[in-house]
């Protein structure tokens, strides 16, 4: 099994992302864990850069996206990873967006099943326990649950954590994003929010999620209202940021992914994750 630890860092794909001596200052700072956003490419070259620059740390696809990348390549970088670098690398995979897509998304969660299929069959196939899926409403957490090592839910709240372990049971692994930002300042913590949330109030996957965790059609306005911006980002004095991660490891948490936003998110903010390593340091998962 990996060995994630309670807290990791997500982060989008940029620049930064190539710079092997990044990689090493973040597994110095703690964490356990890297994930890669914005759909890094199948041949999965940058996570394996990564991992070969550092001596512990895991790095995670979230997410590699099915519609884009073919299940072979997938399978046969991940393969070469895997054999490289055992138990240091999960295969995190994502159905994407349809206003992204375009007119082949169709049937998606049949589609992930197919692709599933593809990476059982290949040569050498991609293990149950070395691949997550993000998943969020319940059929895809039920598919994440018998089909992988557990989902990597993405704008969500404790509260969804909470469904996703009911779903998944005790046995597999939910690794939730949480967005941090480190500003007690009310009206400059939720601009940042706004500034993130505003192009995802426009995927019907997340909008619908929202609803199905109690947000409604006011806090989809003008960029998001107070309420669900305060939902789906931690902000406020370290002892509030803390008290959000604890959350989500109460709630069934297995790890938290905790993503920074920052005014500048192609700099890698060193000075802002030390805080945030300080921050975080010493909770303990479920």
């Amino acid at each position: 099994m990996h060995d994630l630890g309670p807290i990791g860092l997500f982060r989008r794909s940029t620049p930064w992302e190539n710079d092997r001596e990044s990689a090493q200052e973040l597994e110095k700072l703690g964490f356990s864990a890297l994930w890669l956003g914005g759909s890094p490419p199948g041949d999965l070259h940058h996570s394996e850069s990564l991992i070969a620059a550092t001596d512990r740390l895991i790095v995670g696809t979230s997410i590699v996206n099915i519609w884009k990348d073919p299940a072979g390549v997938v399978a046969e970088s991940a393969g070469r990873i895997n054999a490289r670098y055992p138990r240091r690398f999960v295969l995190g995979l994502g159905i994407g967006h349809a206003p992204s897509v375009g007119p082949a998304y169709r049937r998606p969660l049949r589609k992930l099943g197919e692709y599933l299929d593809e990476l059982d069959a290949a040569s050498p196939p991609v293990p149950v326990e070395g691949r997550a899926i993000a998943a969020l409403g319940p059929r895809a957490l039920e598919l994440a649950r018998d089909r992988s090592l557990g989902t990597l839910p993405y704008w969500t709240t404790p509260a969804h954590t909470r469904t996703a372990r009911e779903i998944l049971g005790p046995d597999r692994l939910v690794a939730p994003e949480q967005k941090v930002v480190l500003e007690e300042d009310p009206s400059k913590a939720r601009a940042a929010g706004r500034e993130a949330l505003g192009h995802y109030l426009g995927l019907p996957n997340y909008v619908n999620n929202w609803r199905r965790l109690g947000f409604d059609d006011a806090d989809f306005e003008n960029g998001g209202s107070d309420r669900i911006i305060d939902g789906l980002v931690a902000w406020g004095s370290p002892e509030q940021i803390r008290g959000r991660v604890q959350e989500h490891l109460d709630a069934g948490a297995d790890h938290v992914a905790l993503q920074l936003l920052t005014s500048e998110p192609d700099r890698l903010p060193l000075d802002q994750l030390r805080t945030l390593a300080g921050i975080v340091r010493g909770i303990a998962a479920r």
